[in-house]
């Protein structure tokens, strides 16, 4: 489940520089303005930096706003992604963060306008892209091109949702 992870995994011993992330736009928008560049756990820095800016924009942008550009950013990010693989030879570096930017999107989207059903987004959609249930896990191991690494994250995506929902549904509110 985390052979990804693993520092065994020569992938994880290839550390993409913010000259990288500069050096072309594909690379720019894989790595989502350098936020994949940072270590340790480029997943949940990538996922951060998106909710942040779901956040800055939340008021400005409409529920159908926020699904337009999450398609438009899954094709993009795909494109993207290919590049960089094909730039450093590995296909899903971990440094690759515009799938965690597109399903956190996704998730906070459909949430209630609120900062603590945001954060449980947060924390819901790591852990599901973290561990991996599948089909997460199939998509992750089978498809090692920008297609497979979008495509994961977002059924990552859907198992927050859904889980936030049932919450939701129960009526169950979160406290701190």
């Amino acid at each position: 489940m985390f052979e990804k992870y693993d520092a065994d995994n020569p992938a994880n011993r290839l550390r993409l520089s913010q000259r990288f992330v500069w050096s072309h736009p594909a690379h720019t928008i894989a790595l989502f303005f350098g936020a994949g560049a940072i270590y340790p756990a480029p997943g949940t820095w990538g996922t951060l930096a998106g909710a942040l800016f779901f956040v800055l924009l939340s008021g400005v942008i409409p529920l159908w706003g926020w699904l337009a550009l999450s398609a438009v950013m899954f094709i993009v990010g795909a494109i993207a992604a290919d590049k960089v693989a094909v730039d450093i030879g590995v296909a899903d570096h971990g440094s690759v963060v515009i799938d965690e930017v597109v399903a956190i999107w996704l998730v906070l989207a459909v949430l209630p306008h609120d900062w603590l059903w945001w954060l449980a987004g947060f924390i819901a959609f790591r852990f599901f892209d973290i561990i991996k249930l599948w089909p997460v896990s199939y998509f992750d191991a089978k498809f090692k091109n920008g297609w497979g690494v979008m495509l994961d994250d977002l059924f990552a995506a859907g198992y927050a949702w859904l889980l936030l929902s049932v919450l939701q549904t129960w009526g169950m509110p979160l406290l701190v």
